[in-house]
């Protein structure tokens, strides 16, 4: 199966799920408890309190695991768009400077014996520009997320090159999901259908920049 179709069915699946489990918390059984009113009176109603109740949290699901774009969507429809993306994003941010660095300096061995494999082709991969090599892995929505921050917290990636790369590769998956989390609550068919089309357009334009830098390696010659 091409490389497009499996990310957009992947992707998919994962919007469509996102969205069923949104509305039965809204309207269904679950409306009780994870309705609009009670994210008002529990997570919006503390202010800041709330805000930073969901960031950590929400940095430690992260860093050990739960993938970043159900943490978006958490956010969108928690505090809307706007401060569900940008808690989201510091959020996913925090998590991955968290799993990297406890690779570092924690769970070397331990990463090291799981991922051989994996270990060497981010070194090869991460090594001569950091920065762009990350950027381009986080564009593509591809694998997971909480395995690359362990994978190339191990490997001779530069700490602050991979975190910033992440964190702006992180942005528009953020929009996306944090957009998909909204539209639970206001205009929903609207806010659901932009969240596809744009993820459609991300994962076309992420694979399109990842088979130009093989294409681009192939000609030089360099090890992919």
């Amino acid at each position: 199966m091409p490389m497009l179709l499996r990310t957009l069915l992947r992707g998919l699946v994962l919007i469509v799920v996102l969205v069923i489990i949104g509305f039965v918390a809204q309207r269904g059984d679950l409306g009780g408890v994870f309705n609009q009113e009670w994210i008002d009176a529990h997570v919006r109603g503390p202010g800041r309190n709330g805000e930073l109740l969901y960031l950590v949290g929400a940095a430690l699901f992260v860093a050990f695991g739960l993938p970043r774009q159900v943490v978006s969507f958490l956010g969108g429809y928690a505090f809307g768009l706007n401060l569900g993306f940008f808690l989201a994003l510091a959020a996913t941010a925090m998590g991955c400077f968290i799993s990297f660095f406890f690779a570092r300096f924690i769970g070397r061995n331990i990463v090291s014996k799981r991922f051989p494999k994996r270990i060497k082709k981010a070194d090869t991969f991460l090594k001569d520009n950091t920065f762009a090599m990350t950027l381009l892995i986080r564009l593509l929505p591809l694998g997971s997320n909480f395995i690359t921050n362990l994978v190339a917290g191990v490997s001779s990636a530069r700490a602050m090159a991979f975190i910033t790369g992440s964190t702006i590769g992180y942005i528009p998956q953020t929009v996306i999901f944090a957009l998909l989390g909204s539209g639970i609550n206001l205009e929903p068919a609207f806010r659901i259908t932009l969240s596809v089309v744009l993820f459609v357009l991300s994962a076309a334009l992420g694979i399109y920049l990842y088979r130009r830098y093989r294409k681009n390696s192939d000609l030089n010659g360099a090890p992919q």
